[in-house]
């Protein structure tokens, strides 16, 4: 009992400086989502459900534009395709648990969650309540992110554009990302991955954001491919 507790308390705190950042996000998703047409309801229904805030902004953004739902299908799986990265990446670590909590996981598994817990793996090896310590991160998280967007939708149009609350986004992921970039194949992914979106900002329908998902994709799993076999032989 006490290796979960401590386990799951781990987790909450490792999420904390993540959530500083996180706070401010859900609340500008919650007034873009009014913004964009969104009644309330669905607007909070997207984020207990989907929980996925690139997803959710860029869905937000893309009805606005009434975008054809067939790309908006399309955006939301290349954005979230990234997911099925960090659940192979984490599944050497899990794959022992009941399907009841592999299922509540991966509802739960989030950049912000996967970015500590993949660490703290890598760090403690193998513990038969590790898997509290995502538990712990990822229910702090959801738990923010609600709050957080309830409050954007309350406030609506009333927050200030003074405020600039859309620094969090990028901070929030730059102080995930930077901790993980320890190999060329995770740096040259997230360079041409940068690159291809900026090069591709003007493409319609955020198209930019899909093109360099899958330069980032392509480019790592390469590098990872390539060193795999090297080492091989």
């Amino acid at each position: 009992m006490n290796e979960r507790r401590n386990n799951f308390i781990e987790g909450i705190r490792s999420e904390i400086p993540l959530l500083l950042g996180v706070f401010p996000f859900g609340m500008i998703y919650g007034a873009l989502a009014l913004n964009a047409g969104l009644s309330n309801a669905a607007a909070q229904m997207m984020s207990s459900i989907v929980f996925a805030g690139s997803a959710q902004f860029v869905t937000a953004q893309l009805v606005k534009d009434i975008t054809p739902g067939l790309v908006i299908i399309l955006t939301i799986a290349v954005v979230n395709l990234r997911h099925v990265l960090y659940s192979a990446s984490l599944a050497p670590h899990l794959k022992d648990l009941s399907l009841r909590w592999k299922v509540l996981l991966s509802y739960l598994l989030t950049d912000e969650a996967y970015a500590p817990s993949v660490l703290y793996y890598e760090k403690e090896g193998s513990s038969e309540y590790k898997h509290w310590f995502l538990f712990g991160a990822g229910i702090s998280l959801w738990t923010t992110w609600q709050i957080s967007t309830a409050i954007g939708i309350f406030l609506g149009a009333a927050i200030p554009e003074s405020w600039s609350l859309d620094f969090a986004l990028p901070l929030t992921f730059i102080a995930m990302l930077v901790p993980v970039l320890k190999k060329q194949p995770m740096v040259a992914a997230a360079l041409s991955a940068g690159i291809t979106a900026l090069l591709a900002y003007s493409l319609p329908f955020k198209l930019g954001l899909i093109l360099a998902a899958l330069v980032g994709i392509v480019v790592g799993t390469m590098l990872e491919g390539s060193k795999s076999t090297k080492a091989a032989q």
